[in-house]
C-alpha cells in the first residue's frame, strides 16, 4: 500500500504529464500556471485514498483526477465574481491576463476535465458521470448561493451551511465517491463514503472561515479578508444569530467605515465576536462535523489498516491550525 506522500508524487506526475497545446499561448499558459500553482490537492487525494480503501492499485483511479482541473476551473471564474487579485499568494489568472482571458481559459480547463475523466474504465464511465455531473451542478447552485447572500439582508446559520454543503462539500464528497466506485465499492460503501467527506468537507470549509478571521499567513489569504469584504461567513451569520441591535450595527457597517483602518475593523468586529463566544462555537461545529466523518469512515466495513491512510490525512487536514 502507497503512503500518502507516494499517493501525492503520483498525483502530481500524472498531472504533469497531460500535455496542453502551446498555442494559442493566452488560451492554455493561464490554464498551465493554474494547475502549476499547487494548492492542497484535496479532491483527487481523497479519490485516490477512496479508491484505495478496496483497491491495491489507484492507477484505474488517475483519470478522475479531473476533479482537480474542474475545481481550478472554478477558481478562475470565481476570482472574476469576486473581483480577486490574489489566488494562493499569487496574482490570480484574473489579475494577471484580464477577464475575458480567465474565462475562456476556464472553459477550456472544463473541457479538459471531461476529456480527462472519459479515460475512465468504459465499464464505470455512466456512474462515474453521473455522480460528476451532479457535483459540478451543486458547485454551481453553491456559488449562486453565495452570490445571493451578498445582497441579502439576512442569512440564517441553517441557509449558509446548505450553501457551503453545495459549494464546497459536494466536490470533495463527489471525489471520494468516484474514488470508491473506480475501486470496487459497492453503492453501499460508495455512498458512505460520499457522507465521510461530506462531514470533511464541512469541517475543512468552517476551520478556513475561523482561520481566515483568526489564523496565521499559511492560506495565502489576508487574515481577516473575510471581516474587510463585509463577507457572510460562519463567524459572521453566527455573530449575527446572537447578537444585539448594537453589536448587529457594528457587524453591518464596520467594513465600510471609510474612517477606520483594515486593522481596526478586523478588531472591532473581532471583539463582537469575541464577546459572542463565536469562535468557540465554531471550534465546537468542526470538531463536531470531523468526528461525525471520522464515525461514519470507521463504519465501513473494510479492514481498519486499510481506513488508516485515509485516517490520517483526514487528521493532517484538520491540523491546519498547528
Amino acid at each position: 500500500m502507497q503512503t500518502n506522500e507516494q499517493l501525492l508524487d503520483l498525483l502530481e506526475n500524472y498531472l504533469a504529464q497531460r500535455e496542453l497545446p502551446t498555442e494559442p499561448e493566452r488560451l492554455y499558459d493561464p490554464i498551465r500556471y493554474s494547475l502549476a500553482g499547487g494548492g492542497k490537492r484535496l479532491r483527487p487525494m481523497l479519490l485516490l485514498l477512496s479508491c484505495g480503501l478496496f483497491a491495491d492499485d489507484v492507477d484505474v483511479a488517475l483519470p478522475a483526477a479531473a476533479v482537480e482541473i474542474f475545481h481550478n476551473f472554478t477558481l478562475l471564474h470565481d476570482d472574476i465574481m469576486d473581483n480577486a487579485a490574489v489566488r494562493r499568494g499569487k496574482p490570480s489568472v484574473y489579475a494577471r491576463w484580464g477577464g475575458n482571458v480567465a474565462i475562456l481559459s476556464g472553459d477550456a480547463m472544463l473541457i479538459s476535465a471531461y476529456r480527462l475523466l472519459a479515460q475512465a474504465p468504459p465499464a464505470l464511465l455512466p456512474r462515474i458521470l453521473e455522480v460528476f455531473n451532479t457535483m459540478a451542478l451543486g458547485v454551481c447552485e453553491g456559488q449562486q448561493y453565495d452570490m445571493d447572500f451578498e445582497s441579502k439582508q439576512k442569512v440564517s446559520v441553517v441557509e449558509y451551511m446548505s450553501m457551503i454543503e453545495l459549494k464546497t462539500s459536494v466536490l470533495v464528497a463527489g471525489s471520494a465517491m468516484m474514488g470508491a466506485i473506480l475501486g470496487g465499492a459497492d453503492e453501499e460503501q460508495s455512498r458512505r463514503l460520499y457522507q465521510f467527506a461530506i462531514e470533511l468537507g464541512m469541517a475543512f470549509q468552517l476551520q478556513d472561515d475561523l482561520l481566515d478571521s483568526y489564523g496565521g499567513e499559511e492560506l495565502g489569504k489576508t487574515i481577516g479578508g473575510d471581516i474587510l469584504e463585509g463577507k457572510k461567513s460562519y463567524l459572521m451569520v453566527t455573530a449575527m444569530s446572537r447578537a444585539d441591535e448594537e453589536q448587529r450595527e457594528v457587524l453591518r457597517h464596520t467594513y465600510k467605515d471609510a474612517a477606520l483602518a483594515p486593522a481596526e475593523k478586523i478588531a472591532r468586529v473581532r471583539a463582537v465576536f469575541d464577546a459572542l463566544d463565536v469562535p468557540r462555537l465554531t471550534e465546537q461545529q468542526i470538531s463536531l462535523r470531523f468526528d461525525r466523518a471520522l464515525a461514519t469512515l470507521d463504519g465501513l466495513n473494510v479492514p481498519d489498516a486499510r481506513k488508516e491512510p485515509l485516517r490520517e490525512y483526514a487528521r493532517s487536514l484538520m491540523g491546519r491550525r498547528k
